[in-house]
Formats: structure tokens, C-alpha cells, sequence
């Protein structure tokens, strides 16, 4: 039997550095408001800074300049949004929507049976669609996807009812917890979900029956 091993989910997919990024400009904007006496305006400088500290850093380290100009991006707008309303805790309000979106766009791939989890997979391994014509690709692909739904509901969860208890320096921490450490345990379960719906022969992810 083919072993899997190597093309686990957590190889493909890459490290941790990206989803961590995005975790300390929310942080940032928490402990300025804090420090300053609960100022909206320093928290966002604080997050703005951070945020495009870290694009700098990004782009030295040869990632992409559109990748990091829509992180920056991101953390401009939710400084924004915390501006114009008012309310520091609406900074957070942007990553509500969008863990909803993901949510719903997650679970919608699954019942079209286009699941995420196998385009994204597809295209890093270079098969890009051949995985649709492999029945157990596909049924292990939908399967393991229903994990990625389930991180983004529990942000939302989450998220939203700190931000409905105006629990700033809670949604910054929490922020920080549930984005690289909740991904890797999402990328964990979903390819053991994977291997247990897979059957024992099969070749591997980077090698969908075609025929």
C-alpha cells in the first residue's frame, strides 16, 4: 500500500506564519485601546502600524505584493469601521462577516460538490481538477471540508458574543487563540477525516483514479 504520509494536509497547505500575521494587528488594536484609556484612535494606530509592519515584513520574505496589500487593507477598514461607529468593538465586526461568508461559501462548495478543500488542494499539488473524477477523492474532500465549515461557525459563534458583550480586550485575545492555533487543529481533523473516509488502497491525494 501507497504510503500517504507525505502528502498530509499540513505539508501541503504550509505553516503557520500567515494565519499568525493576521492575529497580532487585532491584539495590537486591544491593548492600545486598553492603554490609553479606552481611545478608539489609538487602538486602530496601533493596529494600522502593526498591520503594516508586518506587510513590510511579509513582502521581504518574497510573498506576494496583492497577498499583503489585502491584509493591510483589511486591518485599515475594520480601524475604520471602529472610527466611524464609535465603538471599539466593531473593530472585529469585518472578521464576523467574514468567517460567516466563509462559512456559507464552504458549505455551499460541499453541496455543489466542488469542495474547497479539494480545489485548494488540486491547484498546490498541481493535478488542479483530475481529483473530481475520482469518486473517493471527491466523497473524502466533502467530508473533510465539513471541518473547515465548522472553524469558521465557531468563530462566528464565538466572536459574536464577545462583541455583543462589548468584550474588546476578550475579542482581541480570543482573536489571537482561534486563528493559527484553531487552523492547525482544523487541518489536523480534516485529514484524518480524509485518511478514514479514503479507502486503504488508495494511492494518495497526489494520485486520483481517473479511470
Amino acid at each position: 500500500m501507497t504510503d500517504t504520509r507525505p502528502d498530509s494536509l499540513a505539508r501541503l497547505l504550509g505553516g503557520r506564519g500567515g494565519a499568525l500575521d493576521a492575529s497580532l494587528p487585532p491584539l495590537a488594536f486591544a491593548l492600545g485601546w486598553v492603554f490609553s484609556g479606552q481611545s478608539i484612535a489609538v487602538g486602530a494606530v496601533a493596529a494600522v502600524v502593526c498591520g503594516v509592519v508586518i506587510g513590510v515584513v511579509r513582502l521581504v520574505r518574497g510573498e506576494r505584493p496583492r497577498a499583503v496589500v489585502v491584509s493591510v487593507a483589511l486591518v485599515v477598514l475594520a480601524a475604520y469601521v471602529a472610527l466611524q461607529t464609535g465603538r471599539a468593538e466593531d473593530f472585529f465586526l469585518l472578521q464576523i462577516f467574514l468567517n460567516a461568508a466563509s462559512a456559507l461559501v464552504w458549505a455551499a462548495s460541499i453541496v455543489v460538490r466542488w469542495p474547497l478543500l479539494g480545489v485548494v488542494v488540486g491547484l498546490i499539488t498541481g493535478q488542479k481538477f483530475r481529483w473530481r473524477r475520482d469518486p473517493d477523492l471527491m466523497r473524502a474532500y466533502r467530508v473533510a471540508s465539513w471541518a473547515w465549515v465548522g472553524q469558521y461557525v465557531l468563530r462566528v459563534v464565538v466572536f459574536g458574543a464577545l462583541w455583543l458583550a462589548g468584550q474588546v480586550v476578550l475579542l482581541g485575545l480570543m482573536r489571537a487563540a482561534m486563528t493559527w492555533p484553531l487552523q492547525v487543529v482544523c487541518i489536523a481533523v480534516s485529514w484524518w477525516l480524509i485518511r478514514r473516509t479514503l479507502p486503504a488502497d488508495h494511492p494518495g491525494l497526489r494520485h486520483p483514479r481517473t479511470t
